[in-house]
């Protein structure tokens, strides 16, 4: 048992999975929601899920005057910014996860990062996917309030991200609410972040991704690697299943003056 999952707080889980996916407002608004109730409740959150119809999401604080928004309109592209940090990232051929819990589940919230990415590679490694985490002595600093440029979430990995022969395969960002944290990310089954290039005004976008599929050499299927998440999450706590909460007001994520506030 590796150090940062022996510092893990043993608790009870609440799960969703959700195959039939949602629009990216209502996805936001219900990973959002999940982290209001971890830091009213003490609740932990475990979700899984995909969108539909395919979405681009800008982190947090990205800047977005690097994006063409007269390319994405014409091409009819569904846009959202997210409520956590990290950069762009096309939604389509995908699992994305979210983990809502108080950051004493984890011990704080750069063990929260690496344990979380060390629990998702132990499921791709139940799939014969040889999945390991990018060298770091210490995870990413915790979410920051600073403004940073267009950059693609999945360009270039950094410290504690889920790697496969050294590309990127998990995209994750956090969010911080009181004695709560929020940590969501994408995990490519198939396709390609190449749409991000498309509407990118920057001259080259480097792409440093893989797909599940692309290393299997076959379909992989969002049922496939979520029962292998469930299965692995942690043989130590209880998972219980969450009926999916209200629809929650989207109205926030659907605005587009705060998708294109930066």
């Amino acid at each position: 048992m590796l150090l940062t999952e022996r510092r893990a707080k043993r608790c009870s889980w609440q799960l969703l999975v959700e195959p039939s996916g949602g629009s990216g407002a209502e996805n936001m608004a219900i990973d959002l929601e999940l982290l209001e109730r971890a830091d009213a409740t003490g609740d932990a959150f475990l979700r899984l899920y995909r969108f539909d119809p395919p979405c681009l999401s800008f982190g947090r604080n990205e800047v977005t005057t690097g994006y063409d928004r007269a390319a994405i309109e014409r091409l009819g592209l569904d846009v959202i910014r997210r409520p956590t940090g990290g950069g762009s990232v096309w939604h389509e051929h995908e699992l994305t996860y979210a983990v809502a819990a108080p950051i004493t589940t984890f011990g704080g919230l750069r063990a929260a990062y690496r344990t979380i990415h060390e629990r998702l590679a132990a499921a791709l490694r139940s799939l014969g996917i040889g999945a390991a985490l990018a060298p770091s002595l210490h995870g990413p600093p915790p979410p920051s309030t600073a403004l940073h440029p267009p950059s693609p979430c999945f360009a270039t990995p950094v410290g504690g991200e889920v790697l496969v022969a050294g590309r990127k395969l998990v995209g994750s960002a956090q969010a911080r609410r009181g004695r709560a944290f929020l940590q969501h990310g994408s995990m490519l089954l198939d396709g390609s972040q190449e749409i991000v290039s498309v509407v990118s005004r920057q001259s080259s976008v480097i792409r440093g991704e893989t797909t599940l599929s692309r290393e299997r050499g076959r379909r992989v299927s969002f049922g496939e690697v979520a029962d292998a998440i469930v299965a692995t999450w942690d043989s130590a706590v209880t998972s219980t299943p969450l009926h999916r909460p209200p629809p929650p007001s989207s109205a926030r994520f659907s605005d587009p003056a705060w998708t294109w506030r930066r």
